[in-house]
């Protein structure tokens, strides 16, 4: 139980290392996460519930050569690509921003460090390791959530695309 608390309190002491934007990367890479749990989750159910749903209801279909019917199927498998791929731009658009909040983490570090200079002179070597670190940890956090973040939408990406093509191929225009 002791672990808990000595893990709680090294969050909290590397979280005010790294100052004010090291909360809004770690908010943005908590949602991000948030997304790409839920896709994964996606993938796992309601997705297949979908996939057999849409398959169904095209195998009952009596006919499927028309115009018509091929309207009907570049549908469903228009909503099935919807489905799938929903939130991934999301994912996509976190994973930007999160070097994005480093740089910005980066820069009022390094202002911080300035502005100890300009007051106390560049022999504070003190005051001014805390603004290397206001400099650094939010550089690094934010490129760790972006590299994690990149590997999983990638992967999500290609298993949307995998899945609708599938579907598009089991969807047969004969009969």
């Amino acid at each position: 139980m002791l672990w808990i608390a000595d893990s709680i309190e090294a969050i909290r002491d590397f979280m005010i290392l790294g100052g004010p934007v090291l909360r809004a990367i770690a908010v943005t890479i908590f949602v991000m996460w948030v997304f790409i749990a839920e896709r994964i989750l996606f993938f796992r159910t309601p997705m297949k519930e979908m996939s057999l749903e849409i398959h169904d209801n095209w195998e009952s279909r009596q006919e499927r050569k028309s115009w018509h019917a091929h309207q009907i199927r570049e549908l469903m498998i228009s909503r099935f690509s919807e489905a799938t791929n929903r939130g991934i731009n999301v994912i996509q658009t976190l994973v930007a921003l999160c070097p994005l909040l480093g740089l910005l983490g980066t820069v009022t570090g390094m202002i911080s460090v300035f502005q100890v200079m300009a007051v106390s002179g560049s022999g504070n070597v003190r005051a001014m390791a805390a603004g290397v670190s206001q400099a650094t940890v939010p550089t690094m956090a934010g490129m760790v959530g972006a590299l994690s973040g990149v590997l999983l939408v990638t992967l999500l990406s290609r298993r949307a695309a995998r899945e609708v093509e599938f579907l598009e191929d089991s969807l047969t225009m004969d009969h």
